[in-house]
């Protein structure tokens, strides 16, 4: 009952940090109708970041992370201007095709760089483990860190968006983008904002994910990318709660599956739990369903 307990909640730390990531597919996803194939190599620039400000100039975690922020919040912005927004007006196929070209093009820069060895990152969460149950039972200090930072940015991001002008703004271009503009709302300005969020999130998920799991490569970020997406369409996607319920469901049913069925067929017991899903309900567990009228 012990193991259980432990791989359930190391489960829910994994999947707060697919929630982290996911928020960013699904608000990109929820306001420019797009999917940002990049997201999941922003994690990975932010990972490098803390590297190289902690490990290598020495600086503290504080700094490392802050950086991290302030670098993929300059680089989300930078993609959406440079590559997302000229094509504002095309196909959603040459949308997507330039998600992949940027992605490739993240990992290559990283490629280059950094060269192709596997880093070694220092965790820069100390905080002290919790015991339950005469020593049965321990909590990392990482995953208390990693839950409690889903629950807090959850609570922000909410607040941000139904309590502020731009969180409103946001609500308008994500219903209607030719009546915001009617009323004044600058769509390119709540877009660039939107990836600036988002990208922000997939830093701190970049930090949360290699400490827990202390490796760090070029393609860091394409497979926990690719499983964020796959809970934000879990949970339906432009739905904030439904991302993190999505990706907090998503990383148990991970884990229980490495831990009692096979660590080999854990990916693809998580894509078929989604096509199952998908299959009863097609729009996710919390997706709206939408009425076109002809």
């Amino acid at each position: 009952m012990s193991s259980f307990i432990s791989y359930f909640i190391n489960g829910i730390s994994l999947g707060s940090v697919y929630a982290i990531i996911a928020l960013g597919y699904t608000m990109v996803y929820g306001i420019a109708k797009m999917l940002n194939f990049a997201h999941g190599d922003i994690i990975m620039v932010g990972g490098f970041t803390t590297y190289v400000i902690t490990s290598s100039m020495g600086m503290s975690p504080a700094v490392g992370i802050l950086s991290a922020v302030v670098v993929c919040t300059v680089l989300g912005v930078a993609i959406e201007r440079i590559a997302y927004k000229p094509l504002r007006g095309a196909s959603s196929l040459s949308v997507l095709i330039t998600a992949i070209g940027v992605s490739y093009f993240l990992q290559n820069a990283a490629l280059i760089i950094f060269g192709a060895d596997t880093k070694s990152f220092q965790s820069v969460i100390n905080v002290p483990a919790l015991t339950f149950g005469d020593g049965a039972v321990t909590v990392s200090g990482v995953t208390i860190v990693t839950v409690l930072s889903c629950i807090v940015i959850l609570i922000l991001l909410t607040t941000f968006i139904n309590r502020t002008k731009t969180g409103q703004a946001m609500l308008a271009v994500s219903e209607d983008k030719g009546a915001a503009t009617l009323m004044g709302i600058n769509v390119n300005r709540t877009i660039a904002v939107t990836f600036a969020i988002g990208s922000a999130l997939a830093a701190i998920a970049g930090v949360l994910l290699c400490s827990a799991y202390p490796t760090l490569s070029s393609t860091t970020g394409a497979m926990p990318g690719i499983k964020a997406f796959v809970a934000a369409v879990f949970g339906g996607i432009g739905s904030i709660p439904g991302a993190m319920i999505g990706g907090i469901v998503l990383g148990v049913i991970e884990n229980l599956s490495k831990a009692y069925i096979s660590s080999q067929l854990s990916d693809a017991i998580v894509f078929s739990v989604l096509i199952i899903v998908l299959l009863v309900k097609p729009t996710g567990l919390m997706g709206k369903q939408i009425q076109e009228k002809v």
